[in-house]
């Protein structure tokens, strides 16, 4: 028995479609509504902490997962300047437990092509050009998808990213912030050096760094101050990233030598928000980016995102009924974890942005670590 025989989810990305299988894995009716026309096959690369790939295996995707992505341990620290020397080799707490690696890096595309694929094969329904624009609540949910009824469900959950469609029409005024700092992001080609994440501080950006994805690739990164960056062209685009990274060395130079071939450069800036409890409206309840978002300063946005949809998922699967008592326990076990890991990554960011030089970056990086090592 389930709490739902019947569910609505707004957004095909990370968290609606970890949703999606759980729920379509348990015999629920599961209707997926994305705005987008089709799934993305753009992007850069994500970083992806053990618990993460721990929700993967709830999901029974970590084998098919664990494949396209390049798994590692550690964190590198260099120098910029002449030769980009390597100041520090950190370990990393390992929060998905001893049987997944500590970090994973990945291409997007890949990640989102084998959810989707997961999910169709349990069952879900997933349609694309399909916008959710209208609920009503009675003893359902009627959900309007591009200004018409499409049926009527026990739930619908709104996965459909920052800018969350499904958070304004139940009334949620919360929405992201900037935070001050922007970063610029491109997928390149992996030198056989780099075996896992380096991240070089100080020179004329706030971060630069790379996050190997596979074999071959990795995506690399430059952190900045935020600037109005969105109407400029490809060319221009690649220009400032070129000329952003000329101070740092290293594995830098296959990525200038990438940038300089054609490799895309992508803007964006870091946002910030956390809906505060209720995360629901009656029969609708927000989860991942539309709920809560953050700087990727702990790369554990896509992460929350995900022990989101399986919190709420093993509720609606286990109990008999959505109720109270199902909103409370899902609130209890996963707002006060997302906000601290807001709180965290909003805060490495300021200590940048405010020039603090005695920050203590390592403490707060491995406390938020050790809590993340605990399941949701």
């Amino acid at each position: 028995m389930t709490a739902v025989n019947k569910v609505a989810i707004a957004g095909a990305g990370v968290s609606g479609l970890a949703a999606a299988i759980q729920l379509a894995k348990a015999g629920v009716e599961v209707d997926v509504f994305e705005a987008k026309p089709e799934l993305s096959a753009l992007g850069s690369g994500i970083s992806l902490q053990g618990n993460a790939l721990r929700v993967f295996d709830a999901l029974g995707a970590w084998d098919d997962i664990r494949a396209a992505g390049y798994p590692f341990e550690g964190l590198n620290l260099r120098a910029p300047g002449p030769g980009a020397p390597i100041v520090a080799e950190l370990p990393d707490v390992k929060t998905g437990g001893p049987d997944y690696p500590a970090a994973m890096g990945m291409p997007r595309p890949a990640l989102a092509r084998i959810l989707l694929d997961h999910a169709q094969k349990a069952g879900a329904n997933v349609r694309f050009g399909a916008k959710v624009t209208g609920v009503e609540q009675g003893d359902g949910v009627e959900v309007f998808v591009d200004g018409a009824p499409v049926g009527s469900y026990d739930l619908l959950i709104g996965a459909d990213g920052l800018n969350s469609a499904v958070r304004g029409l139940i009334g949620i005024q919360a929405k992201p912030e900037p935070t001050g700092m922007g970063i610029w992001r491109s997928f390149v080609s992996r030198p056989a050096e780099v075996v896992r994440s380096e991240l070089y501080y100080g020179g004329p950006v706030y971060i630069a760094g790379y996050t190997p994805t596979g074999d071959d690739t990795m995506y690399a990164f430059l952190v900045e101050k935020a600037q109005d960056r969105f109407d400029i062209t490809d060319e221009d685009a690649t220009r400032i990233m070129l000329e952003e990274s000329r101070a740092y060395e290293g594995p830098w130079n296959s990525i200038r030598a990438d940038l300089e071939g054609g490799a895309h450069a992508n803007y964006t800036w870091f946002t910030k928000h956390i809906v505060e409890e209720p995360w629901n409206r009656g029969r609708v309840v927000l989860i991942g980016d539309a709920a809560h978002s953050c700087p990727p300063t702990i790369a554990q946005g896509a992460a929350q995102g995900l022990e989101d949809a399986l919190v709420l998922t093993q509720l609606l699967t286990e109990r008999d009924e959505v109720d109270a008592a199902l909103w409370d326990e899902f609130h209890a076990r996963r707002l006060p974890r997302a906000k601290a890991v807001v709180d965290a990554s909003v805060q490495l960011g300021q200590w940048q942005l405010d020039g603090v030089r005695d920050a203590d970056v390592a403490g707060l990086m491995f406390g938020i670590a050790h809590q993340m090592a605990v399941p949701a």
